[in-house]
């Protein structure tokens, strides 16, 4: 090769270096291979042997977000496909494309040609992503596809709530539930994105966003890179502060003067902290949720303050005054330790 050949290959690098630094951290540092993924190895191993044995069913992966589900199915893609793999692969949103025109037009015409790449495997592949959000007739549309195309095509269907799709579609698909990631797996992983983006993060800085994240690793690694943009020295007041979260010390001062203060002065300290802090009743109630883990209640007491959280969680997501919901939890906790001391 000539210096100039030379030259444009060494640009063309810099280029393809210079787009992966621009990534996401959650699609720079995102599973390639089915043997890069952190969690879930009963699950990578029977989906391995239906690749072996060239049997692969149409598959319904349902659970959490950031659990590993698209991770999967892309790494199961590249096994099967190879480096070729978005010829034979059609990925679809369907939260963005949800009716029964997608499933008529898209997914009918990609489905009725045989693949020429993935010759070998003898279909192609249709990722249905939030599939939870198409409509009844689109899902009913979709059954008759996959029933028609099934010699050429192999259906994934990725959701958070399986209870979303119909039964038809289900009996159709082998199932496989994400759980949460347990938290020794998404500190090793993170563990590797600090490393190569050389991020200054404390040890308690850490534990807030494992703690955070609740075993949702596309959100450790979205906080990850939002608190490394703000900050040089990422620590557990960093992380509280880039995700708007508030910090375990202010829900400690609203829970202690919740079950010591007289209710009037009680109420008005929470109101003046909320204000000052920004913090949002919602997000107290979460902090309070991890909080009561860790204080010794009577399991009556226990029971019934955390009817009451569910409850006022409940009223706030449809609509309720914060005023009114926060004076009726106040309320609730003034009853708690009643109960506790009875």
């Amino acid at each position: 090769m000539d210096s100039k050949g030379k030259g444009k290959a060494t640009d063309a690098t810099s280029a393809a270096a210079a787009d992966q630094d621009l990534l996401p951290w959650v699609e720079k540092y995102r599973p390639v291979t089915l043997d890069d993924l952190v969690s879930h190895k009963d699950i990578t191993s029977t989906i391995q042997n239906f690749i072996d044995k060239n049997r692969l069913p149409h598959l319904l992966f349902y659970g959490p977000p950031g659990t590993g589900k698209t991770s999967t199915i892309l790494a199961m893609a590249r096994k099967i496909y190879g480096a070729q793999f978005r010829n034979s692969v059609l990925e679809l949103n369907a939260s963005d494309e949800r009716g029964i025109d997608v499933v008529r037009e898209q997914i009918k015409s990609f489905a009725s040609t045989k693949s020429v790449f993935g010759a070998k495997a003898g279909f192609k592949l249709i990722v249905l992503d939030e599939a939870d959000a198409m409509t009844q007739a689109a899902q009913g549309a979709l059954r008759r596809v996959i029933e028609q195309y099934t010699k050429n095509v192999r259906f994934c269907i990725i959701c958070n709530y399986v209870n979303k799709i119909i039964p038809a579609i289900q009996s159709r698909c082998t199932r496989f539930r994400f759980n949460p990631l347990e938290p020794d797996q998404v500190e090793s992983r993170l563990q590797h994105v600090i490393e190569s983006e050389h991020c200054n993060i404390t040890p308690g800085g850490k534990e807030a966003l494992l703690k955070l994240s609740r075993g949702d690793m596309r959100r450790a690694l979205n906080v990850l890179q939002a608190c490394h943009a703000a900050s040089d020295h990422i620590d557990e007041t960093a992380v509280y502060n880039c995700t708007g979260n508030p910090h375990p010390e202010d829900i400690e001062a609203v829970l202690k003067s919740m079950m010591q203060d007289e209710f009037t002065t009680a109420f008005n300290t929470i109101v003046a902290l909320k204000t000052a802090k920004g913090i949002a009743l919602a997000d107290m109630i979460s902090g309070v949720y991890d909080l009561l883990a860790s204080i010794k209640l009577p399991p009556k007491s226990r029971i019934y303050l955390l009817d009451h959280l569910a409850d006022t969680e409940h009223r706030l997501s449809t609509g309720g005054s914060e005023k009114l919901q926060l004076t009726a939890l106040l309320g609730a906790v003034k009853i708690a330790v009643e109960l506790s001391q009875a």
